[in-house]
């Protein structure tokens, strides 16, 4: 299962998140997301775990706590939507 890990400091790192999610099983990948341009953190990441249960259990045992002195927020990641599916422009938005 994927989780999405919102509200990161800006000083976070793959190893960090890694560490944080291995306390509740195996963790597949842990990844910030950062901007292309800069390199520098966007404020949240993805982690992948091996089995559903332990991803329930990060998410209940991580949701609202600190991590680099900010409350993370851990959720279910929702499935990205193939490119063409949002809306085509600011009017399609309202």
């Amino acid at each position: 299962m994927n989780l999405y890990v919102g509200n990161l400091s800006f000083g976070t790192t793959d190893d960090q998140l890694r560490e944080m999610f291995e306390q509740y099983g195996n963790v597949v990948s842990a990844k910030v997301i950062t901007d292309k341009y800069s390199g520098q953190s966007r404020g949240f990441g993805f982690v992948e775990m091996s089995s559903t249960s332990e991803s329930e259990a990060a998410i209940s045992g991580l949701n609202g706590k600190s991590l680099g002195g900010r409350e993370i927020g851990v959720s279910e990641a929702k499935p990205k939507k193939p490119f063409g599916q949002g809306p085509s422009n600011y009017r399609d938005r309202r």
